[in-house]
């Protein structure tokens, strides 16, 4: 560990060290009541967020990144702590894909062909297979990305005939407020492609629910919730924690 970041973890962070704690027992206990214990893995989502306090949560248990945006990953990455996983969650531009394809070990915002093409090429060029989400916009909101609904299964059926792209589940933001019906239908969506046992589409992992609802995730089959807010507190955003 470089001198910076080793300076970095040492700093202490007492309320997000609070938070992690509370965060754990929410998960742990909603995971029992509604998942029979099976695991549930918290991001860190990491928007904003300056790299010692990421550092402090990662030496704390939450070493599962999430990454929003190419170039603010770019110019963090190198102060974080190197046993962190990160993962990229954010909008992603095709031509923003060279970027981060060596760099992170799952994209979780695949909703197009188009993209997963390119990761696919891209992959292949860099000897590696990539770990992708499809991206769901279950609320069928103009503001945020994602395949719709009635679009989902043909999108996967055209990924998976990518050899250099494997296919390990769904990922979605549901919309603020929403009710249990839509937490509920991401869920079906979620078995209904993993009941199609279809190559390099695996469906381990069902990532939904941030900070103001993902125990009610978790209570319908999500088993990696993205938190930003609730861990590292207010910041100047409000699409991804």
């Amino acid at each position: 560990m470089c001198s910076e970041v080793k300076a970095a973890a040492d700093q202490t962070f007492p309320e997000v060290l609070e938070n992690i704690k509370e965060i754990r027992y929410n998960v742990e206990n909603t995971a029992a009541k509604y998942r029979a214990g099976e695991p549930v893995r918290i991001m860190a989502v990491t928007k904003t967020v300056a790299p010692e306090k990421i550092n402090f949560a990662v030496k704390n248990g939450f070493d599962l990144l999430g990454e929003n945006r190419v170039q603010e990953y770019l110019s963090k990455k190198d102060f974080y702590d190197r046993s962190a996983e990160v993962q990229f969650i954010g909008h992603l531009q095709t031509n923003k894909v060279k970027y981060i394809i060596n760099e992170v070990t799952m994209i979780q915002s695949v909703d197009s062909l188009k993209l997963a093409a390119e990761i696919d090429r891209l992959a292949a060029k860099n000897g590696r297979v990539m770990n992708v989400l499809l991206e769901v916009n279950i609320g069928e909101e103009e503001s945020k990305s994602g395949v719709s609904a009635k679009q989902l299964l043909e999108l996967a059926e055209q990924a998976a005939e990518l050899k250099n792209i494997s296919i390990k589940g769904l990922m979605a933001i549901p919309p603020r407020g929403a009710d249990e019906s839509v937490f509920a239908h991401m869920h079906e969506l979620f078995l209904t492609l993993k009941e199609k046992n279809s190559p390099r589409v695996s469906m381990e992992i069902l990532s939904m629910g941030m900070s103001g609802d993902y125990e009610l995730a978790i209570k319908h089959g999500s088993n990696l919730v993205r938190i930003g807010t609730g861990l590292f507190g207010a910041r100047n955003y409000n699409t991804e924690g």
